[in-house]
């Protein structure tokens, strides 16, 4: 591959912030700040740090649960604790410039005006740096802090997301975007005469509108997916403009690739108009040895009531009661997450690992891993890249600073010397800086 042909794509970077590592020992690792997922001042230096690394975005995701996993388990937990995503990153906002903010809104137990208003909100705070991230809530344990015993079927709460997805686009067109006039002589402040309500009935929102907000700087929030079923590729493929993926080989990642750009093209989109980013756990060192001697001391922090339960999620089964030191039973069907089973046997049966060597992988973290020196770990995202197994990745980080630090200051360089990633920021919107297209007004035309 020539370095024309390599500087031809870009990558794409996001950081997955929320918790600020995925891995369930980095609170504990040396150095780490153990209240990170938590303290204001910490986030802010960890924002403002990515900016300069010149990140697309900053990622949140959300759980709606503290009790989804037994107390033993949950007490060694530093997720127990942290700030709403709608709440934190308009603060944020604040603080920043450039960087894109991202945040999980569920379809399944929010109403499509909150999210919509919450969502533009944050994009005329930021001037046009928002996106939502929309997924559907699989847990039985958030069900129940919404009035629920049972959580909705697979194929309704996906039913129900794309009406969700229409509403909520809907009512951010309610406005053309010169509605406001503020005529100080006449003494009007806008034209009824450009303003939709959007009266909608479906088979599960009811919603008049219109909504009590301008239109957003992007017109719409960037529109992020996270589902990995059948359902969940679809919507995809229909609605997302970046879609957050758990690919663990660049086999998987082309594969996915190819599925998911294929349904675009059978829609008639444009495959530049989406862009797939992988989770990616990096781990940097000087050497390879070194960087693998980090991720070994970080896996050896997880503590087993913490694996067996992060099993437990994995599978949407309880496997406390399972030989820790036999394989992995055959797990039945059930209503929660099919693609994490799905993992998560996969892995088991690849590997041929114990239930206890699967959970101790799973307690800490089993995806996609790059481990090794800012030189390798360049290698194989440019492969990634090059090769149409992602547009990018979503950054996840270690522990927390030095990890961040690490790359920013390490693997971006790199990146840049390459041509692969940007040097400075190509626009003021996260819409810009991703290559996406502002989306017209669909009740006002222009």
């Amino acid at each position: 591959m020539t370095s024309r042909q390599s500087a031809s794509r870009q990558l794409r970077l996001g950081a997955f912030m929320r918790p600020v590592s995925i891995h369930t020992g980095a609170w504990r690792y040396p150095g780490a700040f153990p209240d990170a997922n938590f303290n204001f001042q910490h986030l802010k230096r960890f924002i403002q740090k990515l900016e300069h690394g010149r990140f697309d975005a900053f990622f949140m995701a959300d759980h709606l649960a503290v009790l989804n996993m037994p107390v033993e388990a949950l007490k060694r937990s530093a997720t127990v604790t942290s700030f709403d995503p709608l709440t934190l990153l308009p603060a944020l906002a604040a603080v920043t410039e450039h960087i894109g903010l991202i945040a999980t809104a569920s379809t399944t137990f929010n109403e499509p005006y909150h999210v919509a208003r919450k969502f533009s909100s944050l994009d005329h705070i930021s001037n046009g740096r928002a996106g939502w991230n929309v997924v559907t809530t699989s847990n039985p344990d958030a069900a129940r802090n919404f009035g629920m015993d049972e959580h909705m079927e697979h194929g309704e709460r996906y039913r129900r997301a794309r009406e969700f997805f229409d509403v909520v686009t809907g009512l951010w067109d309610s406005f053309a975007e010169d509605a406001f006039v503020r005529d100080v002589d006449s003494g009007i402040y806008f034209n009824p005469e450009r303003m939709h309500v959007l009266d909608h009935k479906g088979e599960f929102l009811s919603v008049r509108g219109p909504l009590n907000i301008a239109r957003p700087i992007q017109g719409w929030p960037v529109i992020v997916q996270a589902g990995a079923s059948e359902a969940g590729k679809q919507l995809a493929a229909e609605t997302a403009e970046a879609v957050f993926t758990s690919q663990r080989t660049v086999a998987e990642g082309r594969r996915f690739y190819a599925d998911v750009k294929g349904r675009m093209d059978k829609l008639g989109r444009d495959r530049d108009s989406l862009k797939i980013l992988p989770g990616c756990f990096v781990v940097v060192g000087e050497t390879r040895d070194e960087a693998l001697e980090k991720r070994a001391r970080l896996d050896s922090l997880v503590h087993y009531d913490s694996a067996i339960a992060s099993l437990s999620i994995a599978l949407g089964h309880d496997a406390s009661g399972f030989d820790p030191d036999g394989p992995l039973p055959d797990i039945p069907e059930s209503n929660a997450s099919k693609s994490g089973r799905e993992r998560a046997v996969a892995l088991a049966r690849s590997e041929n690992l114990t239930v206890r060597q699967l959970a101790q992988r799973l307690g800490g973290y089993s995806g996609l891993a790059m481990v090794g020196t800012p030189a390798s770990i360049a290698d194989e995202m440019e492969e990634w890249l090059t090769t149409e197994g992602s547009d990018g990745f979503n950054i996840q980080f270690p522990y927390l600073p030095g990890g961040l630090d690490d790359f920013v200051d390490k693997v971006v360089p790199e990146l840049q010397r390459r041509g692969i990633f940007r040097t400075e920021y190509e626009g003021r919107t996260l819409r810009e800086n991703l290559g996406l297209k502002r989306p017209p007004n669909r009740f006002f035309p222009e």
